[in-house]
């Protein structure tokens, strides 16, 4: 999904320092298959001008990155991409998002280290590369929500239905989101929470 047409934040983002009330800071991590909207979705809801590390794509990818529905695309994520968003004045989420080319994958585990959720998100067009993408954060015990980013061209399903393809269990959620709008992209993220609560709620001693 191409960052271009993506909300932003009105004027220069200038606050890059933590702002003073911040009691807690969490890191949040952003997953996904090649050209998801992974970078876009940081880019859109980022409260500072985001960091990237976009990369021209090349030959060097062709036979190896599945890039079906994103054939247009002409940059990748190498390393991350880094962007922050006060949910609070108390509380600020960091996002990192994962590069998406499977021969970057290697640098996942590094990224989940500390991490306190994350969210995976999906596209209908290429449901099968989710997989490998859960599985990942289930072996590393990251709680996560599942995204289901609307793309003009892709199938849309009942959420649902999507649930069983993807193989999700009852308590997972998931959403539809639009990964370019930010009121979107913020509803993921306080989804995210919402769930990472009750699962906390869950845990805490009766």
């Amino acid at each position: 999904m191409d960052f271009k047409g993506s909300d932003t934040i009105p004027g220069p983002r200038t606050e890059d320092h933590l702002p003073h009330t911040a009691e807690a800071a969490v890191k949040i991590v952003i997953v996904g298959g090649f050209g998801v909207g992974k970078t876009t979705m940081v880019g859109s809801v980022s409260e500072i001008k985001p960091l990237t590390t976009e990369e021209t794509m090349t030959q060097a990818g062709i036979g190896v990155d599945d890039n079906y529905g994103s054939e247009t695309k002409t940059a990748t994520t190498v390393a991350m991409d880094f962007g922050r968003i006060s949910i609070t004045e108390q509380l600020v989420l960091y996002l990192f998002g994962t590069p998406g080319q499977e021969r970057f994958w290697f640098l996942w585990n590094g990224l989940f280290e500390g991490a306190l959720g994350a969210v995976v998100l999906v596209d209908t067009r290429r449901l099968e590369v989710s997989f490998d993408v859960m599985g990942r954060l289930e072996e590393r015990g990251v709680p996560f929500v599942v995204a289901v980013n609307t793309f003009p061209d892709g199938p849309r399903h009942p959420v649902e239905d999507l649930r069983t393809a993807l193989d999700l269990s009852p308590d997972i959620p998931i959403v539809e989101c639009d990964a370019r709008r930010r009121a979107s992209s913020r509803d993921v993220l306080m989804t995210l929470l919402q769930f990472l609560h009750s699962l906390a709620v869950e845990k805490a001693p009766a």
